[in-house]
């Protein structure tokens, strides 16, 4: 089969090339997947799962790549839940080969039924922004409605899902940005919208909830934001302050099949629209990893 492969930590971007690989071996609970598109994190490059597997072992040469939708081809032995030729989408695993490649194993566990009619390509833009908006939102942040909430970095993956998400549970929504997101935040629902460069933070008052996806002096700047008994959530790196009355921490995103479903099922109702900026074929994946390329890139694989 074709895969991205990423040969050596140390050349980066110019390590990534397309080659052939073996198909890969379905494990006990593994599912093989088709993959008819995927999703990256142009970071992943410097991840330790990149590089190594579970054992700390190299896995070099490694395929990168996380979020994935296709069809699936095989099932492991035990595996249950999914059945040959069903569209799926989630999460490869950490640890071990990703979704830059035509055919992908991943445990069942993190792949969800894909609803019929659901696009491949805006199925793969999901899995991490919408989990990780999901999970910081209500699972660690415990958003109710009324409540009002400052997202951080509105024009990115996670924040364009995060607001949906909290417009949709009746939350009042603060994004923040450049000038250049403020129309698309006004589109998604933001009612409130502060500029990074030209705006005070401070200004956008107390707040229950603070997502962050930047880190450094604008999460902590954001505690002060926060009401008595409210969360600031990031997904940049852990807090170094903690809010007067309230609290502040740090999460990785976690797979979750009933959460990718609920997302699935918005997905398909259009109450939720992920960002998708650039596609590009599996041939042309490596220059979407290059240093100043902007917005969201997913990468078709097989055809539909």
């Amino acid at each position: 089969m074709r895969a991205i492969t990423a040969r050596d930590r140390a050349a980066g971007v110019d390590g990534l090339a397309l080659a052939d690989l073996p198909y890969p071996h379905a494990s006990e609970n593994d599912v093989i997947v088709r993959v008819h598109a995927a999703g990256f994190t142009r970071g992943e490059l410097d991840w330790p799962g990149t590089w190594t597997d579970r054992a700390g072992h190299d896995r070099a040469p490694s395929v990168p790549g996380h979020e994935l939708s296709g069809v699936v081809a095989e099932l492991g032995y035990g595996t249950t839940g999914l059945t040959v030729g069903q569209s799926v989408f989630g999460l490869a695993d950490w640890t071990r080969n990703g979704s830059l490649a035509e055919y992908t194993a991943v445990e069942a566990r993190n792949l969800a039924p894909l609803p019929a009619g659901v696009d491949h390509v805006a199925a793969a833009a999901l899995p991490i922004s919408g989990l990780t908006a999901w999970q910081a939102l209500f699972d660690h942040a415990d958003l109710k409605a009324g409540q009002t909430v400052l997202v951080h970095g509105v024009g990115g993956a996670v924040g364009t899902i995060a607001v949906q998400l909290a417009r949709e549970a009746g939350a009042h929504v603060i994004g923040t940005g450049r000038a250049s997101d403020q129309d698309a935040a006004r589109d998604l629902g933001v009612q409130r919208f502060l500029d990074l460069d030209s705006d005070r933070l401070e200004d956008a008052g107390g707040v229950d909830v603070v997502l962050d996806v930047i880190g450094g002096e604008i999460r902590d700047r954001s505690t002060a934001l926060i009401r008595p008994g409210g969360t600031l959530v990031t997904i940049a790196d852990p807090p170094t302050v903690q809010p007067s009355g309230g609290r502040a921490i740090f999460f990785v995103v976690e797979p979750d099949r009933g959460q990718l479903t609920q997302l699935a099922d918005r997905l398909r109702d259009g109450r939720i629209v992920p960002l998708v900026s650039t596609v590009r074929d599996l041939a042309d994946a490596p220059a979407a990893f290059a240093p100043g390329v902007r917005g969201r890139t997913i990468v078709t694989v097989a055809a539909d």
